[in-house]
Formats: structure tokens, sequence, C-alpha cells
């Protein structure tokens, strides 16, 4: 329990103790840094520990206001998984009740107007169980345009007993004004070593589907423990039968294309647009590893380090001009989404020209 369960990102974690041990905790904090490294978890421990009644920098989670605190989160999390499923928009944000420590999340694409309104309203009184009450806004570059100035006026006029935590990836989507007003902690992603001790602890993995996991994570431990690495690898396979097909070159220009390998593939990769934006990472991260063996011969930075013998293997054949018309189709495929076209056009397109170009070659 305390700061030393949290896992990597020691940097953050100093500053944040560094507060609590002076005495000096700024009005707003903003918590900014990649998806799933733990600013949510920190911004809450940090909540935790400024209202515990046994530890100055820490927090020991069995006092009564440890206790306390872990009852108000569950309030504040149950009372916005309720107000989501909420169709009509005036009811979803009626009776909103604020506590002395409140998450608050969009309750649409957005954190809405009347969210950041009760804020405002309960800012200024006092808390009604703690000596601080503490505010922590997730997703904070998902407030509402017509609500950015309602927070901008609080945290321009600070409320002696309420502190505020935004949380972001990018501190650039916040507007500067916003910025100015807040101390920041920038997060990073964690260390591998750490994601990968984390899987070893779980013993649900053997040691090279543990190596890939922690290679897929990209430095997030929420990534790393939700992953269903079979699930992972079966969703990849398309992306292998397509490089495998474009990357077929054949030596001689009659040789035959397996073009139902190639469709297939495509069909498979484009079928389920609500995931599509994933599939296109998996292919993204596919090209930077050709890249990365095309141009250092390395696997340091190589994602599907499985696959390596293979990589090696198409980058050969593709070459530097195939990786980057296979980017090309990829990009494609994702300007047809946005348009609401096809997406298989794009990957279709990018075979066709890849393999009926090596061919003109050995004509």
């Amino acid at each position: 329990m305390g700061f030393d369960s949290f896992l990597g990102n020691t940097k953050a974690v100093a500053v944040v103790r560094g507060m609590l041990a002076s005495g000096r905790l700024p009005g707003a904090l903003l918590f900014a840094g990649p998806d799933g490294v733990g600013k949510k978890t920190l911004a809450l421990m940090l909540a935790k520990a400024l209202n515990c009644e046994r530890r100055k920098d820490d927090f020991c989670g069995e006092c009564p206001r440890c206790r306390n605190a872990e009852e108000m989160l569950a309030a504040s999390r149950e009372d916005l998984a309720r107000r989501r499923e909420i169709k009509e928009s005036q009811r979803r944000v009626e009776g909103l009740v604020y506590f002395d420590l409140q998450l608050i999340e969009p309750l649409t694409r957005y954190i809405l107007i009347e969210q950041i309104r009760q804020l405002r309203n309960v800012a200024y009184t006092r808390p009604f169980e703690f000596p601080r009450r503490m505010f922590v806004l997730d997703q904070a570059q998902a407030i509402h345009w017509q609500a950015i100035d309602l927070l901008l006026k609080v945290l321009e006029e600070p409320p002696e007993t309420t502190s505020f935590i935004l949380i972001c990836p990018n501190a650039y989507e916040l507007r500067p004004t916003i910025r100015s007003r807040c101390q920041r902690v920038p997060f990073v992603p964690v260390e591998e070593a750490i994601i990968s001790k984390l899987l070893s602890e779980e013993r649900r993995l053997t040691s090279r589907q543990r190596a890939l996991a922690a290679r897929v994570a990209a430095g997030s431990v929420a990534r790393a423990k939700a992953l269903d690495i079979a699930e992972f690898e079966l969703r990849r396979r398309p992306w292998l039968d397509f490089l495998e097909g474009v990357a077929a070159q054949p030596q001689h220009p009659q040789a035959p294309i397996n073009w139902k390998l190639l469709f297939d593939s495509t069909k498979a990769l484009t079928e389920n647009r609500d995931t599509f934006e994933e599939t296109l990472k998996m292919g993204y991260a596919l090209l930077r590893d050709l890249m990365e063996v095309s141009e250092r011969g390395a696997e340091a930075q190589l994602v599907n380090l499985d696959l390596l013998a293979r990589l090696r293997a198409w980058a050969g054949r593709l070459g530097f001009r195939g990786i980057e018309r296979i980017k090309g189709g990829l990009d494609q495929a994702y300007r047809l989404q946005i348009r609401n076209v096809n997406q298989q056009l794009g990957l279709d397109t990018t075979a066709i020209e890849l393999l009926s170009g090596d061919r003109q070659e050995l004509l």
C-alpha cells in the first residue's frame, strides 16, 4: 500500500511526494503523458495522501480518511456509469453531487458544461469531511468548449480549500490559458523491465509471449494487464498473410501470384469497422519493424520481436520503396475510413501496384 506500490515514473512520484512533504501543494496540477502509464492512479493516490491521518507524504490505506476516500471514489465511479446509461441529455446531468474527493470523467464524448458548473459551485465551499477537497478531471482534453471558460475562471481565482488535477495524454490539447495555470507533472512510458516483471508475476504467459506482450504494451501498464496475447496473434495473422503476399516478388514474370491469399487477407483486415483503427496500428507497427530491420538490422526497437526472421526476409524483398508504398496503402485505407468508403480498396490497390510493378521490372 502507498506510493511504493506504484509502477514506473519514479520522477513523477518523487515530485508529488515532495509537494506533500513540503506542505506546498499547488492549486492545480496537470498530469500529462501516454495512456496507461498510471496518471489517474497517481492522482488518486495523491488525493488520499493529502488527507491521510497517519502519514505526511504517503497514505496508509487503513485510517478512517483513507477508507472514506475509497468509498467516495467508488460512489463517483458508480454515478458516472449510471449517468452514461441515461439516454436523455437533460436527465443525464440532473442532481449532480460532488464529494470531497471527486473523479470527473466524460459522460458522453465530453465532460459537459453542467459537470464543470457543479465543480465551480462546490469548489468555493468548505469540504464536508476532509481538510482539503480534491477534484480529479480525467481526460481533461474532452472538456466541452463551452465549459472551458467556467473552469478557467476557477483556476484564475483558486479556492483556498480545493485542489485540481487535470489528466490528459498531451498537454498541448488543452488551451494555453489552462496550461499556464497548472503545474505540470510529466509522465513517460513505463520501463519494459517493469512490465516484463509484472507479466512474469502473473504467470499466465510463456517467456516468448511475455517478451512480445512487453513490446506490444509500449510502456503502458494498463495495456499489458489487459492484453490477450492469443487474440493479438490471431488479429495479426491477416497482416502476416498480406506481407507474405506483397513480398513474394516472383523471380519469373510468368510465375503465378496467390491473389486469393492477398484478397482474403485484406478482407479480414477491413471487415470490422469498429476495430479498424486498432488493426491499422498493428499494420503501422509491422512497417516500423520492417524499417528498423531494413535500416539498422537490429532488434532492440522491434515490437514484433517473435517475427524477426520473417521481418528480415520481407524487408530484403520489399526494400525501402516497397515499404513506403505499403505505408501509402495504409494511409489511403485510413482516409477511406474517414470518408466512410470501403477501406479494403486502399490495401488491394497497394498489393496490385506492388506486384504488377515488380513484374514489369522483370519483363
